[in-house]
């Protein structure tokens, strides 16, 4: 601020010592007199907006490929990464339900019917029927568009006459998303800037070591997509097991009932006759053995009866 003051000063002084100067001839010429400008330092204020102004300057440089050379592999760096500037969210939803209903197949052509209806596919779908249990088992494992899932999930509810369990699962892939599709970017990038060293090339050398660079950028950029396409599916489409069953009615009702008990006796006392005539049978050796032995004690009886007679 002090500077500020003096500049008035100063020129106040440079023009009283002009004014008192002595006149020269009429046929001199007359030089003007300048002052150079004074030197002011910049407030904080002007350094900011400098140093912003720069910045915006250089960032559009930060992403591209610093090469010092017109052909060199080794000179080629790394591409800046930088993060999209809005991203929606990105969200993994899983889960698995099981319950118990009346009809298997009433309930597996309803879920079926709504899964079409809200624009979902069946991976897997199998069935199966345990005799001695009396029950019968469908699983189902669907995909659903994410954002359809919990009415999904609702009508699936729905049809339950006992619900034994229901897990969901929520994961939040968001950063992972990011990292990987900045990846991707970058490596598009880096394979521009090759492509552009191929093309001017001049050198056997330069082309096998561009040749082979390119190969290996190529390979990490079909992983990389393999594995956000991978994810995008994942977030699209969520995923949800049903298992559901039902049991025999008319088993279950019996199975407490008198009748139901005195024909399953029946039906036990005849297998294990079967079980012991063919067990006998099976053992045919045995049963000679003894009749031979019956018919000899017999007549070892006889002999010993007429013995005593005479």
């Amino acid at each position: 601020m002090k500077k500020y003051l003096f500049i008035p000063f100063a020129v106040a002084l440079a023009f009283a010592a002009c004014k008192h100067e002595p006149s020269h001839n009429k046929g001199e010429s007359v030089s003007e007199v300048r002052f150079a400008p004074p030197v002011v330092k910049p407030d904080a204020e002007s350094i900011d907006a400098t140093a912003e102004k720069s910045m915006e300057v250089a960032m559009p440089e930060a992403n591209a490929i610093q090469i010092d050379e017109p052909v060199g592999v080794a000179d080629v760096k790394q591409v800046v990464e930088e993060r999209p500037a809005e991203v929606q969210k990105k969200i993994i939803k899983e889960g698995d339900i099981r319950f118990e209903t009346s009809d298997v197949a009433k309930t597996r052509k309803q879920i079926i019917a709504s899964l079409k209806h809200l624009g979902g596919y069946a991976e897997d779908d199998s069935e199966t029927t345990d005799g001695d249990a009396g029950s019968k088992e469908y699983t189902l494992s669907v995909r659903i568009p994410a954002k359809n899932f919990d009415a999904f999930l609702g009508t699936v509810s729905s049809t339950a006459t006992k619900i034994d369990s229901r897990n969901i699962h929520i994961k939040d892939v968001t950063t992972q998303f990011i990292d990987t599709k900045t990846r991707l970017d970058n490596k598009l990038q880096l394979e521009k800037r090759y492509l552009n060293l191929l093309n001017r090339a001049d050198k056997m050398r330069d082309l096998l070591d561009i040749e082979e660079k390119l190969t290996q950028i190529r390979s990490e950029i079909e992983s990389t997509q393999s594995q956000l396409n991978y994810m995008s599916k994942q977030v699209d489409y969520s995923s949800l097991t049903v298992t559901f069953y039902t049991k025999q009615p008319e088993q279950v009702a019996a199975g407490n009932g008198f009748g139901y008990k005195l024909k399953n006796a029946l039906i036990n006392g005849w297998e294990s006759l079967q079980g012991l005539f063919f067990g006998l049978l099976a053992n045919w050796y045995l049963l000679l053995m003894i009749a031979v032995l019956i018919i000899w004690i017999r007549r070892w009886r006889g002999k010993r009866r007429l013995a005593k007679q005479a």
